[in-house]
């Protein structure tokens, strides 16, 4: 992987959030898991990641508790929650917890995604590599304009909007994206209930409901984000002018 594909993955990845993971249940999954530990497993894997990078081999609670500023009890429970896979005086096989980590967030399901909309948060998304190291094969771009359909963006082929039940089907999609402008995503959200798919990852600003209530929705609000941090920012500011007075 090349440093210019890591770059622009974290880039990706800073702006999502912890959220930039598509949490689709695979055989692994639990429902009385409660969605605060679902949401750290994807914290795990990068960090366990990482750690293979580093050539190691087993790792203790207590230094990923260091790496990932979580208490090692907090680390123990959620991975209790799955089984354990640690042992007491030893800590956990780097490569087996990593792999386990990866079944319970479906990376070997081989799930197929397709992107709708390709202006430029739906290009950076498929040129991400992103994708393929979570195991999602992005397959197939929607799009209404005339400029990018029948163009191929990071080795993806853009299909018109109206093609989209045939192609979905065609090509096996299990989750769509949406980049498109929210006015539309009602609209291009009723025709997906039909399409055997079974997650969208929704990036429209806008909620959105499928009929049959079988379909996992992800929406990510980026603004949600921005504001958390401004919050953090301003609260720091007047914490430090109270200070100074």
């Amino acid at each position: 992987m090349s440093e210019k594909h890591e770059q622009a993955e974290q880039m990706v990845e800073d702006i999502l959030g912890e959220e930039a993971i598509v949490r689709i249940s695979s055989n692994s999954f639990r429902p009385e898991v409660s969605q605060a530990v679902i949401k750290r497993l994807p914290r795990y894997f990068r960090y366990l990641r990482e750690i293979i990078r580093m050539g190691k081999t087993r790792v203790s609670s207590a230094e990923l508790s260091r790496m990932m500023n979580v208490t090692a009890s907090q680390i123990r429970q959620d991975l209790n929650c799955f089984g354990g896979f640690g042992q007491q005086g030893y800590g956990y096989n780097v490569n087996y917890l990593y792999t386990k980590i990866c079944e319970i967030l479906g990376v070997g399901c081989g799930f197929r995604a397709a992107v709708i909309g390709a202006g430029n948060l739906g290009t950076a998304l498929v040129r991400s590599p992103m994708f393929e190291k979570r195991g999602v094969d992005v397959v197939a771009m929607f799009d209404v304009s005339e400029d990018v359909v029948g163009k191929v963006i990071g080795n993806v082929n853009v299909y018109h909007l109206d093609e989209l039940e045939e192609k979905l089907c065609e090509f096996g999609v299990n989750i769509v994206i949406l980049t498109l402008p929210k006015e539309f995503a009602p609209e291009v959200a009723a025709r997906l209930g039909n399409t055997g798919i079974r997650g969208v990852w929704n990036f429209t600003g806008k909620e959105i409901e499928i009929e049959g209530g079988q379909v996992v929705i992800e929406n990510v609000h980026i603004g949600d984000s921005l504001m958390t941090l401004c919050y953090e920012v301003a609260q720091k500011m007047y914490s430090d002018e109270e200070k100074d007075k």
